[in-house]
């Protein structure tokens, strides 16, 4: 009768032993677990801030780059800026020189014309209208008497039209009593000009030796219809007519 209970009280401690060591089991077995999780969890935040970091630098050497590439842009551009700035005060020196240049060559040996130069026919022809300007000449076309201040040379269509000196072009100009008119700077005051023409073969500020073909003779205007074909030829010094035939060879 007395074994029994010892019996039952064995088969306590037992039982009691084996939850004793199960639950020491779950204690060590949930240890582990949560120490596993942390360490899982510190390896993804060191991770996380590991790529936060790379990432900021990432940034910082992208603003970096942009800085000195802004930089670099304004550098080439004030460069460009400086080169044509360079290249166009080149220009404007040059053009200057050029421009001083052929200033001092016109003056010096272009336009010369003195009272004791002599001038070239600029056409082969009679004058059919002498130049007059102290007394009035008939003007057949017009049926009237007028002061002349030029000759009209009589001349065939088509006929060479040479300059009667060197000289600068100064206009070219189309007047309805003498046509297409040329208008050419000799120096000192004296001008020559030419009208009656067509196909002109200068422009205006060209240079021009004598007998530089300046154009050919034109059908007449309405205002010489009658006297046919013919070169208007006019001297002036310092605006005013003078007469032609004092400067002809």
């Amino acid at each position: 009768m007395n074994n029994k209970p010892e019996s039952s009280n064995k088969r306590k401690g037992v039982t009691a032993g084996v939850v004793i060591c199960f639950i020491a089991a779950i204690a060590v077995v949930g240890t582990y677990t949560v120490k596993n999780y942390q360490n899982r969890v510190a390896e993804k935040l060191a991770l996380a801030e590991e790529e936060s970091k790379k990432d900021n630098l990432d940034e910082e050497s992208k603003k970096t780059n942009n800085l000195i590439f802004s930089a670099d842009e304004v550098t080439e551009g004030e460069q460009e800026g400086t080169e044509t700035a360079e290249t166009d005060q080149d220009a404007t020196d040059s053009g200057a020189a050029d421009t001083d240049s052929q200033e001092t060559t016109g003056e010096a040996t272009q336009l010369n014309f003195s009272a004791g130069d002599k001038l070239l026919w600029p056409v082969s022809g009679d004058v059919i209208l002498n130049y007059s300007m102290d007394k009035t000449v008939y003007f057949a076309t017009l049926d009237q008497y007028k002061y002349n201040p030029a000759l009209i040379i009589s001349s065939a269509v088509n006929d060479q039209v040479l300059a009667a000196s060197k000289g600068l072009v100064k206009s070219i100009d189309l007047k309805a009593d003498t046509g297409t008119t040329v208008t050419i700077d000799m120096g000192n005051g004296y001008e020559a000009i030419y009208g009656q023409l067509k196909e002109v073969a200068v422009k205006s500020g060209d240079y021009v030796e004598a007998k530089t073909i300046l154009g050919y003779v034109s059908e007449p205007t309405k205002y010489y219809s009658t006297e046919g074909s013919n070169l208007y030829f006019e001297v002036r010094k310092d605006g005013q007519p003078v007469n032609p035939l004092e400067f002809l060879e």
